[in-house]
């Protein structure tokens, strides 16, 4: 049971995130698509631009004390202590686009561990919450991982490699794809990341896995999966945490199925 400090805490979130998905939603294919790199980054830095600064004065005065994760691509463990951990456009590429598949992600870390997090995508009108202990939620209704028990029916995923990746991680993400074309039914490759981790708990998709050290790209949609009856464990099949270079997520019978045949 959540007490009523959680409760306020996550509508404060809550309310900040849907606002800046009602400016991104303003912003949604007012332009054409970019046609180079330089206009691509610029779109992103304009998009980051028109809702960062309001979710970092609402989210930090919402919980005094915490701070805020300046890079939500960095990469290692997160340090002690609450943190903020937002990506203000997640998917961010596919908004510029005027493509489906982007959002608006807060997750509150304390010493390394998700406690609360929202994922809002604007598009589809759908809000997912959890809360540590209390389950995951989207649009106040319980969400539950998938049923399935074996690869064999299971739509699977992946995400891409991030700019700047090292060789190591791009063969092994390789190398990891192959395998799982010839273990599961169906193998997606996409981005964004968080909004695969949301449909993993919806049960939408069954099993999603990951290459590297992106902890904060990864860590809300952790919590919301494993409050919807899954797991996130690393390749070794320990708990995962964000010092973790491997990530598998899902029903824990395919989870660790996956770990059984992934290269490590």
């Amino acid at each position: 049971m959540t007490d009523n400090s959680e409760n306020a805490l996550l509508e404060i979130a809550v309310g900040a995130v849907k606002a800046a998905g009602d400016i991104l939603l303003d912003r949604f294919r007012i332009q054409p698509p970019p046609t180079d790199l330089a206009t691509l980054l610029q779109g992103i830095a304009d998009n980051d631009k028109a809702v960062t600064a309001d979710l970092r004065q609402i989210l930090l005065a919402a919980r005094p004390g915490s701070h805020w994760l300046e890079d939500e691509d960095g990469e290692g463990p997160l340090p002690a202590g609450e943190w903020w951990a937002v990506d203000p456009v997640e998917g961010n590429v596919n908004h510029l686009h005027g493509r489906d598949g982007w959002g608006v992600t807060a997750t509150l870390v304390r010493d390394g561990e998700p406690w609360l997090t929202v994922i809002h995508e604007p598009l589809k009108g759908e809000t997912y919450t959890a809360i540590a202990g209390c389950g995951a939620f989207v649009n106040g209704k319980p969400l539950h991982v998938s049923g399935k028990r074996g690869l064999d029916a299971a739509i699977v995923a992946t995400g891409q490699a991030r700019p700047g990746e090292t060789a190591a991680i791009k063969k092994r993400m390789a190398q990891s794809t192959a395998v799982m074309l010839d273990a599961a039914l169906l193998v997606r490759a996409s981005v964004p990341t968080g909004l695969e981790l949301v449909d993993v708990a919806a049960g939408q998709l069954d099993l999603f896995w990951q290459y590297g050290h992106v902890a904060a790209g990864l860590i809300g949609g952790a919590l919301l999966i494993r409050e919807a009856g899954g797991v996130a464990i690393n390749l070794a099949g320990e708990r995962w945490t964000s010092a973790a270079s491997g990530f598998v997520a899902g029903p824990a019978e395919l989870a660790n199925l996956s770990i059984s045949i992934l290269p490590l």
